[in-house]
């Protein structure tokens, strides 16, 4: 039979590329039809990828570590250990790649990632001097950036950079190395995807923090008579589902917090649905899967689905929907302890509310008199830009007007 190839497959829609983390098989194995044969890191899921033939593998094409775009040959497989290949293809390292993409925003407030058009020689032209094609505006054909455009473009670098160029070209510190008392660990996979999106955040949102306190007592009472009742049916009750449900009820009242910035367009998206990201911290790194529609679901329904998405991202077993369409994000370290914290924006998400530990404190009452309420603390991050600081003060102020009076939560299904 001819020699076929296992091609990076477009694993959906807004995947372009992805990365390779475990290679499941090695050159020889005999593999069957649908046997995974490479793990994908793509943005915050990892993917086996199944053997579309039966066969043996004759070549690996890849290492762990390679960034792949979709088409690209990652196995090659055939009938026989005896075939005769020739490998002619190559796949750039990552290590080797610098900023070649423009990232914009779509109506969805998914991030998207546009490569600049120009040809392989241009592109290791830019990379050897260091310079990033998406501050070139190409002269060729539908914008194509040519090799006379690279240099020209350096030759204004040099006689009068801008700020923003000088970033670009600005040298990267050396790093003193002790490598026999080290320990190397590659920024990769989920970990990579983190720090990306972090600092394309805090380069575009304007991150301010507001820090409230929420007396959660009644709250703490009203799990304490749920708890058995929620057991009863296998659902683990925790305070995190009234938060959610709570946070739905404030994003009605408070519609700036529940919208996404579109930078290109110069446009603030106001959301009229209310889909919760919860942060979930997992061995691979922080994932933030999505609980849909929160506005209509019971603390229950809410409380069951948030059991299972976090047990499946601990897993690694989450799809990219799962991910996706998100309105608002809280990430929950109560049960880890601290005061409070300074959320990083799910950009470009406005906001984003940090939960914390619920401890008994001593507090003096209307009457004067000192009795033990249960306190939890909440930060919330917000883009100064689209939200002020005396409307964040009045979000956690209808924040904790709901769960301090939980009898809301039934007013507000009926």
């Amino acid at each position: 039979m001819a020699l076929k190839e296992f091609k990076m497959p477009e694993i959906a829609e807004s995947v372009h590329e992805g990365e390779i983390g475990r290679i499941l098989v090695k050159e020889g194995d005999y593999v069957k039809r649908e046997q995974p044969l490479i793990e994908v890191l793509t943005d915050k899921v990892n993917t086996e990828l199944p053997s579309p033939y039966e066969g043996y593998v004759l070549k690996i094409l890849v290492k762990e570590g390679d960034i792949v775009t979709v088409g690209t040959p990652l196995i090659i497989i055939g009938d026989s250990l005896d075939e005769n290949i020739e490998v002619k293809k190559e796949i750039s390292k990552p290590e080797k790649i610098i900023q070649e993409e423009k990232i914009t925003i779509d109506e969805k407030g998914e991030i998207k990632v546009q490569r600049p058009l120009a040809a392989p020689a241009v592109r290791k032209l830019a990379r050897e001097m260091g310079i990033d094609l998406t501050l070139i505006k190409g002269s060729g054909p539908k914008g194509r950036i040519t090799k006379q455009d690279v240099l020209e473009y350096a030759k204004k670098l040099k006689e009068a950079p801008t700020i923003e160029e000088k970033e670009v070209i600005k040298e990267i510190p050396i790093i003193e190395r002790k490598e026999e008392l080290e320990e190397i660990i590659p920024i990769r996979g989920i970990r990579r995807k983190i720090a990306e999106h972090l600092r394309l955040s805090k380069d575009r949102a304007v991150h301010t923090l507001h820090v409230d306190e929420i007396d959660m007592t009644e709250i703490v009472k009203l799990r304490e008579r749920l708890k058995k009742i929620a057991q009863e049916s296998g659902i683990k009750l925790t305070y995190l589902p009234f938060i959610i449900k709570a946070v739905a009820t404030t994003l009605k009242k408070h519609p700036y917090f529940n919208a996404i910035v579109d930078d290109q367009k110069g446009e603030i998206i106001l959301k009229k649905y209310y889909n919760i990201g919860v942060a979930v911290d997992t061995p691979d790194g922080l994932i933030v899967p999505v609980i849909r529609d929160v506005d209509k679901k019971s603390i229950i329904q809410i409380a069951k689905e948030l059991e299972d998405i976090s047990n499946r991202a601990r897993e690694g077993k989450l799809t990219l929907q799962e991910l996706q369409d998100g309105t608002f994000s809280i990430t929950n370290v109560g049960s880890i302890g601290g005061l409070f914290a300074f959320p990083v924006i799910d950009y470009p998400r406005v906001a984003i509310l940090g939960t914390h530990k619920i401890k008994k404190v001593p507090v003096v009452n209307d009457n004067d008199q000192i009795e033990i309420r249960h306190i939890m603390y909440v930060s919330l991050s917000f883009d100064h830009r689209v939200v002020d600081g005396a409307e964040a003060a009045r979000f956690t102020r209808t924040l904790a007007r709901i769960l301090e009076n939980p009898d809301i939560f039934i007013l507000e299904v009926i």
